[in-house]
């Protein structure tokens, strides 16, 4: 797939945002939060990505290692997306698909990354 610029937001729409990228690299993972969540993740660097709305209605939650900032929003506490570092220290963002508008999961074949073992 080429790069493509998507629109997600969470289940309410307070936070919304636009996103460039492509979605040959999904992945899903079996981690305590992943795999309680059922996300399925794309990662892209920050410039890439656009908050539109809603800053202020993402609460922050970090565990384990403390890689990503993983964000709900405040209001329906779905997790659109979430931040970090790349292995680089470039400023990166964790998109979950699921909440992109105009994306068939059904197309995907997702990376599945052993993040309990990891």
């Amino acid at each position: 797939m080429n790069e493509q610029r998507h629109h997600g937001s969470c289940h309410c729409g307070a936070v919304a945002y636009d996103v460039t990228m492509s979605l040959d690299n999904t992945i899903t993972c079996n981690c305590s939060m992943c795999g309680r969540a059922g996300t399925i993740l794309a990662f892209v660097p920050a410039e890439k990505f656009t908050l539109l709305s809603g800053e202020d209605n993402l609460t922050s939650y970090t565990f384990n290692k403390k890689i990503i900032d993983h964000l709900f929003c405040n209001v329906c506490g779905i997790k659109p997306f979430g931040r970090g570092k790349d292995q680089d220290g470039n400023d990166t963002v964790a998109v979950n698909v699921r909440c992109l508008e105009d994306v068939d999961l059904t197309k995907l074949e997702p990376y599945h990354y052993d993040g309990k073992n990891a």
